[in-house]
């Protein structure tokens, strides 16, 4: 694990393993760098990826002002990594808030971008999936114990996620919990809840611009069949706009497909070889 100090003065964490084409994988909104670790057993050091663990979620520091958890900053802090590690372009693989933040670049920083892909995010979020998420959004887990987060994991993801093995489930559940005193714990700041909380009442903001924004950088999608965030029609909106767009469906998937399904490595092996020609 590696640090990198924003310009507010917060360390975060990161991992840069392999050779080749940088590929910066931003994660899920609570989420850190492990939830790539599929992905990167899957590529085996084919590319150069680099994963960046966003402020306030796992080892990276918690902000002392919560406000701070929102997608502009978290570009910025983007772009300054980018500095950091000296490189002028990468490759970005943004898993739903980590999309987000691809989406706010290409408007802000279009020139850092080699090639997007969003896993089960779009300009649009169906409002069962933002319900879905605000239900456990920096709640404390009442589990005591990793095999009883299994089973409420399960309860809560498990019909769109058909299939997984309980040995499964425990890797994801020891991925996103840490261990307390009294149970288990919040591997995140629970305070990111703050601002999503505070625009869940609002209309929804038009993201479309900052979808088209993208035009030019080679694209792709990838949507879990099951999701309750990305729904077929936005993604058929997508296409429309983006006649290029590089989709991959991934069966048995819900809200986010892991990466390393066969539809998901075909949309990003695509994908690649379109950076490698643009």
């Amino acid at each position: 694990m590696k640090r990198f100090v924003t310009s507010d003065g917060l360390s975060l964490a990161y991992t840069d393993e392999g050779e080749g084409l940088p590929v910066l994988c931003l994660p899920g909104l609570t989420r850190n760098g492990a939830d790539f670790d599929e992905l990167a057993a899957a590529l085996k050091g084919r590319y150069r990826l680099i994963r960046l663990t966003l402020r306030g979620r796992g080892a990276s520091d918690r902000d002392p002002d919560p406000t701070n958890y929102n997608v502009g900053i978290e570009a910025r802090d983007v772009v300054e990594f980018l500095d950091h590690l000296g490189l002028k372009r990468v490759m970005i693989v943004g898993t739903s808030r980590g999309g987000l933040i691809a989406m706010v670049l290409a408007a802000t920083a279009k020139d850092r971008l080699a090639g997007v892909l969003l896993n089960d995010v779009g300009p649009e979020l169906a409002p069962e999936g933002l319900a879905n998420i605000l239900s456990y959004l920096g709640i404390e887990p009442k589990a005591k114990s990793y095999e009883e987060a299994v089973e409420a994991l399960k309860k809560r993801m498990g019909a769109r996620f058909p299939g997984l093995t309980d040995a499964k489930w425990t890797s994801l559940a020891r991925r996103w919990f840490d261990e307390g005193p009294e149970g288990l714990v919040l591997n995140y700041d629970a305070r990111i809840r703050d601002n999503i909380e505070a625009i869940a009442g609002q209309a929804a903001p038009d993201m479309w611009p900052l979808f088209d924004a993208l035009d030019g950088v080679p694209l792709a999608v990838v949507r879990g069949m099951n999701s309750d965030l990305l729904t077929a029609e936005t993604v058929e909106k997508m296409r429309e706009r983006r006649r290029d767009l590089i989709v991959g469906e991934v069966p048995d998937r819900g809200h986010v497909p892991f990466l390393d399904e066969p539809e998901a490595l075909a949309a990003l092996a695509s994908l690649v070889a379109r950076v490698g020609g643009s």
